[in-house]
Order: C-alpha cells, then sequence, then structure tokens
C-alpha cells in the first residue's frame, strides 16, 4: 500500500493525538523508560481494526528508535557507560530482539495490554518495597560475573522487546539496578543502548517483512525524539532520585491505563 494511502485512513484528529503521545512517549522513556507503554497502545487503538500486530509494533520502533538514539547521545556525552556491560548487554538484547520480532506475528493484539500489565505490577512493587534500592551506584559484581550477567539481561529484555516492546526500557532499568547494583542514572545510560539496539533490531526484521506504517512513523519520530532530548537532560540535572520517583508515577498510571483495557476487552 503506497505511503500516503495508509495515512489517508486515518482522521487529522487521530494523528494529532499520536503525534502527542510519541512526544510524551519520547519524555518518559528518555527518563525512565517504558514510553513504549504510552505509545504502543495510542498505535494500537488508533490503526484500523484489521492492522497485524506486526504492523502495529513495526510503527512503535520507527517512532522508538529514533527518540531513543537521540536520548542515548545526550547521556553517554554526560555519563560514561562502562564497557563490560555495555557490549555484552547491547549484543545479547540485539540477537534477543532480532528473535523475539520474528516470533511476533504469532502474537494476537489482544493479549499485549494483560501481558504488559502482569510484568508492570511485578516491577512496580519490587521498587516501591524497596525505597533504597538505585539511588546510590554500588556495582557489586566484575569480569566474569559481570559479562554473564549482563548479557543474560540483554537477552532476556532483548527477546521480549522483539516480541511485544512496551515497558523495555523500564525493564532494562530495573534489571540492571537489581542485578549488577546500578544506580537509576546510570542504569539509565545502559538501559538507553541496548534499548536503541533492539529497536534498530527489531525494526530491520518487521522492515523486511514489510510491516511498518512508515510515514506515519516518520512523523511520529520527530516528536519521539524532541520528548527524549528533553527528558534526557532532566534525568541527567535531577539524578537517580528524580528518575525513581517518575519510575513509579509511570509505572502506576501505565498500570491503571492497561488494567482498565484489560477489563474492557474481558467484558
Amino acid at each position: 500500500m503506497p505511503l500516503l494511502d495508509q495515512l489517508l485512513q486515518l482522521s487529522v484528529l487521530t494523528v494529532v493525538l499520536l503525534i502527542g503521545a510519541s512526544f510524551l512517549a519520547g519524555w518518559v522513556d528518555a527518563v525512565v523508560g517504558g514510553g513504549g507503554l504510552i505509545q504502543l497502545p495510542a498505535l494500537v487503538t488508533s490503526l484500523p481494526a484489521d492492522t497485524s500486530t506486526a504492523t502495529v509494533l513495526g510503527t512503535n520502533k520507527l517512532a522508538s528508535a529514533a527518540g531513543t538514539a537521540v536520548s542515548s547521545w545526550t547521556y553517554v556525552r554526560r555519563v560514561l557507560p562502562v564497557a563490560a556491560t555495555t557490549i555484552p548487554l547491547v549484543l545479547c538484547a540485539l540477537l534477543g530482539s532480532a528473535v523475539g520480532a520474528g516470533m511476533a506475528s504469532s502474537i494476537p493484539k489482544a493479549w499485549l495490554s494483560p501481558i504488559v500489565l502482569g510484568a508492570l505490577i511485578v516491577v512496580g512493587v519490587y521498587t516501591l518495597v524497596r525505597p533504597a534500592m538505585g539511588l546510590k551506584h554500588e556495582p557489586r559484581h566484575r569480569g566474569r560475573a559481570q559479562v554473564l550477567r549482563s548479557g543474560g539481561i540483554g537477552g532476556a529484555v532483548g527477546l521480549y522487546d522483539g516480541i511485544l516492546g512496551p515497558g523495555t526500557g523500564s525493564f532494562f532499568i530495573i534489571a540492571l539496578v537489581a542485578v549488577l547494583g546500578y544506580g537509576f542514572l546510570e542504569a539509565s545510560v545502559h538501559a538507553k543502548l541496548a534499548n536503541l539496539t533492539t529497536n534498530i533490531g527489531a525494526l530491520l526484521v518487521f522492515g523486511l517483512q514489510g510491516e511498518v506504517w512508515w510515514l506515519l512513523g516518520a512523523i511520529m519520530a520527530v516528536t519521539n525524539v524532541l520528548g527524549g532530548y528533553l527528558g534526557a537532560r532532566l534525568a541527567i540535572r535531577f539524578g537517580s532520585g528524580f528518575v525513581r520517583i517518575v519510575f513509579l508515577v509511570v509505572t502506576g498510571a501505565l498500570a491503571i491505563r492497561l488494567a482498565i483495557d484489560t477489563v474492557s476487552l474481558v467484558t
């Protein structure tokens, strides 16, 4: 289908709302991850009912990849990533994402909200009951242990990102904080790089399968970039305490939103 014909299937109001959702998603994703939990549901409810799951996910990846690239660059310029964590994290995340994207077409759209809701509740509760977690950067592994754990995080979260995607940044952050002892800010830097890699890996698979609305995704990418840039600068300025607070607020709000969506599907 021609690019313009795809966009003409949507009303002007729908496009405007998707642009707003992509800006907010970029901001949230840069600060704590999980912007896909705003952007993906917006696409699910806005695109035609016969749109495949893979097309929804592929279009979401195009917008997310652009915003994540800008926020990653903003972070790396100010907080230096650790090679022993970054390299295995990124490589395994790329592999996991590509494998997951190849499996994504078998996931019905109706399953997206309930699956992400369950994962989100677990992450939010875990963070809430451990108030000191992530406020200080206290790495607890070195050498082989650091490499293996980083690779395990990358592969597991990358697989999830390729199959579903929303909340990937949040899951990277909480895993790096809980498993490696990183502070929220330092975890965010590595999470951005890994999330950028998984977005690109999944986008390549979806693009080769013809499952991307390129024009809509490009429009949303511009505003996602703006939101990502602003969010990254705020996170760097105010540090791990700010990131943790936003993480909990966003997790709670999105859990409520997904719960409502899930109940609506059931009834």
